[in-house]
């Protein structure tokens, strides 16, 4: 046994190129070995994966990437991925460039040599600012999860073991930004802060819902209010109409109108929150197999309202109205508007995220109706 055990650690560790369906089948699959023991971790849908890293994804229209799996003998004990995107490129910088998709055994070599190699990739072209993990950029999953492991992620969330951060600092990286997420009661008791700043307002606020016979034009309306609202924060790219439009085709038939608030003053949308039923629900009981009956199950659930929680992962406040009282306004209403057809849904709770950690304005906003810091995700830098 021991002498077993003495050739395994002597097992030569290979990082390979994913360069066909079938490597690319390999890479999908890691994380079914990385979280075999862990509870909560939340089997993605292989399906859904194969299209996020196909062709078809429009992120690829303006970046390039590589995937590799790392192997030790011939067993994949991880994988790594790394990006360069121009839109990144053209707001911070003709050398910046990204690594995702982390997923690895804690064992330090392994860590290192895929790190060393999508290094070596970014470094090859031009980069000498890296940051991740982005799966793929900043309008996906990103971050490592570093405070709130006890609990699952909800949908389009990522999860992470407790190693990925000690073995990031050890090959040189240090932290970035932290992201939060938020646990609220949807039953909460509006505050009385929030109460007045409404009232006072709300004569020149209009609330309405998705138009879904201009669906097209609604999401153009949204990926506008995003883009403004979001435009100075940190790291922020541009949604283009391509990656806004394929998510909200991908929702489209997931989320009621009522879960789409949009509001106006004077007729113009300003402000919008989209709330999404947490999907992960239903597929921490599908292990990845939308077939032969995971697709039923999924239908099934939704139209009985049985899914309990939700997120919301998009959010914003045209840029002239920050700091301003109007602006606190539309935040409150479009936070409380989808409310009550959550709880209408059976919905009881929901998180809010992310969350800049230095948000300090929307951070107050949450606290006020009483959610909860309950999740923290770290990214992190390193100069090549």
């Amino acid at each position: 046994m021991s002498e077993q055990i003495d050739q395994r650690k002597n097992e030569r560790i290979y990082v390979h190129p994913v360069t066909s369906y079938r490597g690319m089948g390999i890479f999908i699959d890691i994380p079914w070995q990385i979280y075999e023991n862990d509870p909560m971790w939340v089997p993605p849908l292989r399906l859904e994966r194969r299209l996020h890293f196909s062709k078809f994804n429009p992120f690829f229209e303006h970046a390039e990437w590589q995937a590799w799996v790392a192997y030790k003998g011939n067993q994949a004990i991880g994988r790594i991925s790394a990006q360069v995107d121009t839109l990144h490129r053209q707001r911070y910088g003709a050398d910046t460039g990204h690594f995702g998709s982390l997923e690895c055994i804690n064992d330090t070599e392994v860590f290192a040599a895929l790190m060393h190699t999508a290094e070596r990739w970014l470094t090859e072209r031009g980069t000498r600012h890296v940051s991740g993990p982005f799966n793929l950029s900043i309008n996906q999953e990103c971050g490592i999860l570093v405070e709130g492991f006890d609990t699952p992620p909800v949908v389009m969330m990522p999860h992470s073991p407790r190693w990925y951060g000690p073995l990031l600092e050890q090959c040189g990286y240090r932290p970035a930004k932290d992201l939060l997420a938020y646990w609220v009661a949807v039953d909460y008791e509006p505050p009385e802060v929030m109460r007045r700043v409404v009232q006072k307002f709300s004569k020149q606020i209009k609330l309405r819902t998705l138009r879904r016979d201009k669906f097209g034009e609604e999401m153009e309306i949204l990926r506008d209010i995003f883009n403004d609202a979001w435009s100075e924060n940190w790291g922020f790219v541009p949604f283009t109409q391509a990656e806004f439009a394929e998510l909200g085709n991908s929702l489209r038939w997931l989320v009621p109108s009522e879960y789409i608030q949009i509001a106006e003053v004077e007729d113009v949308p300003v402000a919008f929150m989209a709330v999404l039923p947490n999907l992960n629900e239903i597929f921490a009981q599908l292990n990845g197999k939308l077939f032969p009956t995971g697709w039923l199950q999924l239908i099934k659930q939704l139209k009985s309202h049985s899914i309990r929680t939700a997120r919301i992962p998009l959010m914003g406040v045209r840029k002239q109205f920050h700091h301003t009282p109007l602006g606190m306004a539309l935040a409150f209403m479009v936070i409380d508007a989808p409310r009550q057809a959550g709880l209408a849904r059976g919905i009881k709770e929901v998180e809010m995220s992310w969350i800049l950690e230095d948000n300090k304005a929307m951070r107050s906003i949450l606290e006020s109706i009483g959610s909860k810091e309950y999740k923290r995700y770290r990214l992190y830098e390193k100069t090549l």
